[in-house]
């Protein structure tokens, strides 16, 4: 039989998040890439998953990659996990993917838990047309990042750390001004979950004096267009 590459998404916190379907490729591949099997290795035994898992991050996968590829081309079923999420969302997966294209072998994502998706229908802001940063630069191309962010008229989404979370919010309002509305949501699916709305100012100033803890994702509005009409109305 021909080899498959499965990326399967895994809860980003609360494991009711798991898919029936994410469980039973798990349990059936013939071994599993993990970002971390330490960080995995508690939710695989909650499902009772036993199986061989090989860690597989940045610091490995260019080299670990024509290993995995070579045991695909053999008849293999693997599955790639991150430590939470959709693989290759801000976690490694892009190059094994594209390596496996390459190759001609089998890629199969399973749809699952990711953070941006229910930090953005949550935030109240325009959803219909939006851009992915990610995490955005942390020294070298930082500052032209942020001019290019504000002539976006999309809706932005990134992800941050707790440690750099005040900063950016700070050289956002600096950027697109302090009344661009926003939303931060952090620890998204687990018990202390937090989602803060308002301008960049008023959700900085939260968490001046808040918990500073957890995963945070950052939703701001679009650059106004400032026009009037809305934009369902037919055109004239």
């Amino acid at each position: 039989m021909d080899g498959k590459l499965f990326l399967v998404p895994t809860p980003i916190g609360n494991l009711e998040d798991m898919t029936f379907r994410a469980i039973r490729i798990l349990k059936e591949c013939d071994l599993i890439l993990a970002e971390d099997t330490r960080t995995s290795a508690p939710m695989l035994k909650h499902f009772g998953i036993d199986k061989k898992v090989f860690s597989h991050h940045q610091h490995n996968e260019h080299k670990a990659t024509s290993e995995i590829i070579k045991f695909l081309n053999e008849g293999q079923k693997i599955a790639l996990i991150s430590d939470a999420g959709t693989p290759a969302i801000s976690d490694p997966g892009f190059f094994l993917v594209r390596e496996a294209i390459k190759n001609e072998i089998a890629v199969e994502c399973l749809p699952g838990a990711t953070a941006f998706v229910p930090a953005l229908v949550n935030s109240g802001l325009p959803a219909d047309a939006f851009c992915f940063e990610g995490f955005l630069p942390v020294k070298k191309g930082r500052q032209t990042k942020f001019k290019k962010l504000a002539e976006e008229d999309r809706t932005i989404i990134l992800y941050e750390s707790p440690h750099r979370l005040l900063k950016t919010l700070e050289e956002f309002a600096q950027y697109l001004g302090a009344d661009r509305q926003a939303s931060v949501s952090r620890e998204l699916t687990k018990i202390f979950e937090e989602t803060v709305r308002g301008t960049l100012t008023e959700i900085k100033t939260h968490f001046e004096t808040n918990t500073l803890k957890g995963e945070f994702v950052i939703c701001i509005a679009g650059k106004p267009s400032g026009k009037s009409k809305n934009k369902y109305e037919d055109a004239d």
